[in-house]
């Protein structure tokens, strides 16, 4: 395993806030990432000036391929009389377009690492005695040239990398070791309960989970982007129930069959729901517009207040279901719910409410 962007990130912000507090020299870090555990990195450098200090350390991706890996984050902190202000520098992409985790015009700093950092500083404050405030600047030099090898030009979002991370952990991409670890995980969950399971792709909509479907994402198999691996094995397995809860940004794209919903393998998103727009009676202009948009969440705001959306999410919901009964041959009855990021947009299949009433008890 490694650590993300958003990891770093925090690690050389509190190193920095702590060299300001204390007038000492830190050599390493240790923050805590949202899930509870905790991350200690090395300070690789640092620079302290009259009313700043800006510490780096390097982006460790672990055992995966991550272009970033080796990457110098910097974070320059200063002090202000209060309240915590995260921004960008250098080498961190600035957001064009509407439908992304950040607003239109901020720097692509997501949610989760602003958290962290704000959380970590408040923690350190606390235990140093300090009442006032920070402002924090993250920024990494070689940001620009790596997000040339990025998806970030095609999202709109310019100028550099963006600082992610929803668990703080990188977990290695390799293929073969990823779907072996997904295997291990619906053998232990089999072991438990050969009934039923559930799938996501990952952690992001753990607050929609808990909150509206009453349950907790945590308990769910992680399977990443192999969506085809992970059901072929809940069938040989003999799983009888299986409710998948994804983003729509992953699970639309299997409206269109594609099972490993990894971008580099495909990407219909756009594609399939300007189709059933078309079908459903959308004009070209609206099937234009929506070909242009680089999330799920602006693609289905643009037709949110039409008189077909909600035929247009029944259809896409149908068109998911049979795709993955399809692949399950039968053997195993799966239910899906997605949603996009804000949680307007909600998509499921006929019987998903049925199946998490009779098969999870709530949280």
């Amino acid at each position: 395993m490694g650590y993300t962007t958003g990891t770093t990130a925090t690690v050389a912000s509190v190193a920095a806030g702590r060299m300001l507090l204390t007038g000492e020299r830190v050599t390493e870090a240790k923050v805590t990432l949202p899930q509870g555990e905790e991350a200690i990195l090395e300070i690789a450098g640092y620079r302290v000036l009259e009313d700043s200090c800006t510490c780096v350390v390097l982006k460790d991706g672990g055992d995966d391929p991550d272009i970033t890996h080796g990457a110098e984050i910097h974070a320059k902190v200063s002090l202000r009389n209060e309240g915590i202000e995260i921004t960008g520098g250098t080498g961190v992409g600035i957001v064009t377009t509407d439908g992304m985790r950040c607003p239109k015009g901020e720097y692509a700093i997501n949610p989760v690492p602003r958290k962290m950092i704000k959380e970590n500083l408040e923690a350190l404050s606390k235990e140093l005695d300090y009442g006032g405030g920070f402002s924090v600047e993250i920024s990494v030099p070689e940001g620009e040239k790596l997000a040339k090898q990025t998806y970030n030009p095609r999202l709109g979002v310019i100028g550099g990398i963006s600082i992610l991370g929803t668990t703080g952990i990188v977990w290695p991409m390799s293929e073969k070791a990823l779907v072996d670890t997904i295997k291990v995980e619906l053998d232990r969950k089999f072991s438990d309960n050969p009934d039923s399971v559930i799938i996501a792709p990952g952690n992001y909509g753990q607050d929609y989970c808990k909150n509206n479907l009453g349950i907790d994402i945590n308990d769910a198999v992680k399977i990443s982007n192999f969506l085809g691996e992970a059901l072929d094995y809940i069938s040989y397995k003999g799983f009888k129930n299986v409710l998948l809860v994804g983003h729509t940004g992953k699970l639309i794209k299997v409206a269109g069959g594609i099972m490993n919903t990894h971008s580099s393998y495909g990407d219909c998103r756009m594609e399939i729901i300007s189709a059933y727009v078309a079908l459903l009676g959308g004009s070209s202009g609206t099937v234009e517009r929506i070909l242009d948009c680089v999330t799920t969440d602006q693609a289905m705001d643009i037709v949110r207040n039409e008189p077909y959306y909600e035929k247009l999410k029944i259809k896409l919901a149908e068109r998911v279901k049979y795709h993955l009964d399809f692949r399950l041959k039968g053997k195993t009855d799966i239910e899906f719910i997605m949603f996009t990021t804000d949680k307007t947009h909600v998509m499921e299949s006929p019987g998903a409410r049925d199946m998490l009433q009779r098969k999870w008890r709530k949280i």
